[in-house]
């Protein structure tokens, strides 16, 4: 490639990536307004648990696994703290091949806290997602289960302060968790 193209080409990339970040706004001092997180071992669990964490409004949670304790402990401590939490999960993963129990123990674990749970039949809910706050949204990959933390190849995205990206998933979560039933414990 001659110098010429290289330039043309340099100039191109640079022009892009302006554009395309661009169209995000600045992040306050010492924050950032994308976080990315990824398991095994790359911090997944704790950004999860962070985002959690982070909540002084309202979650709302749209899983498809929901297995992970650690998980399931936030947002029990995020109700404890007064935030307005709810979940919605697919009811075939967690309930019908739940073999270990794990699924049924985290949901009854929210449920026992007074978090409104709803199981979705009929239709697969492979949308994985929390929003924080109207705010913040964390989104991707990750399974809110202990597989994914310690053994699969996950990736954890997080958009903070952006209502504008947030709205779209509050809607998404209300439209699915209408579709659902109440989950009530089995003991």
């Amino acid at each position: 490639m001659n110098s010429f193209r290289l330039r043309r080409l340099t100039a191109a990339l640079a022009l892009a990536s302006q554009l395309l970040f661009s169209s995000f706004p600045a992040a306050a001092a010492g924050s950032s307004d994308v976080q990315v997180a990824f398991s095994p071992g790359g911090g997944a669990e704790a950004l999860v648990l962070r985002t959690i964490g982070s909540a002084r409004q309202s979650i709302r949670l749209l899983g498809y696994s929901f297995t992970a304790a650690p998980v399931a402990r936030a947002l029990v401590e995020a109700k404890q703290r007064g935030v307005d939490v709810a979940v919605a999960v697919d009811y075939k993963n967690n309930l019908e091949e739940d073999r270990t129990g794990k699924a049924r123990t985290a949901l009854n674990a929210l449920v026992n806290a007074s978090i409104p749970v709803r199981v979705v039949r009929g239709i697969t809910v492979h949308s994985k997602f929390i929003v924080v706050d109207g705010l913040t949204v964390e989104t991707g990959s990750y399974n809110y289960s202990t597989k994914a933390a310690r053994y699969e190849i996950e990736n954890v995205v997080i958009v903070y302060g952006r209502p504008d990206v947030a709205r779209p998933f509050v809607e998404e979560w209300q439209s699915v968790y209408q579709r659902g039933d109440d989950y009530r414990p089995g003991y």
